[in-house]
């Protein structure tokens, strides 16, 4: 039986193969991911670089996709933390109450997470099928260190709720 999952991937568009990578490799463990990230064709890519789309118009179209995701899961590659958007991404998805997962793509590192995720994250995972599924259900929340299974301590300190 099929598990179905409703995800937002914020990752570097030059990481579009691994977005496709980390879904095939859930599907495997029987997950469907409905990923409601913005993977841009080569001519949207082309208006994207160039400008030509409002950032309003941007801001809006990810926050309206965001929105009906339970989980933004982060993909952590080479690039990642270098990447404005990608940390808009995690900013907002904070601010939207969305549990948000690291996951490092093969050859990611620890210099590679994004500033954001160092305020917000709340799992940091390896690219391992049931470390990822235990991070997005929340049934455990490690901070791994790149290219092992070693714990490591969390990117930011723990949340705490007021009443």
């Amino acid at each position: 039986m099929s598990k179905q999952r409703n995800v937002f991937i914020s990752h570097h568009h030059a990481d579009d193969d691994h977005v496709s990578g980390l879904t095939d490799l859930l599907r495997r463990q029987g997950f469907q991911i409905r990923n409601s990230s913005i993977r841009a064709k080569p001519s949207n890519q082309s208006r994207l670089d160039k400008k030509q789309i409002p950032e309003a118009t941007l801001k809006r179209l990810l926050r309206m996709k965001m929105s009906w995701a339970s989980t933004v899961i982060v993909l952590i590659g080479k690039e990642t933390h270098q990447r404005p958007w990608v940390d808009w991404e995690i900013r907002k998805a904070n601010e939207l109450g969305k549990r948000i997962v690291g996951v490092f793509a093969r050859g990611g590192t620890e210099a590679d997470i994004p500033p954001a995720f160092e305020e917000y994250g709340d799992a940091l995972v390896n690219w391992n099928s049931n470390s990822v599924i235990e991070a997005i259900e929340g049934t455990d929340s490690p901070f791994e260190t790149a290219g092992s299974s070693t714990s490591r301590a969390p990117v930011h300190a723990a949340r705490t709720a007021r009443c």
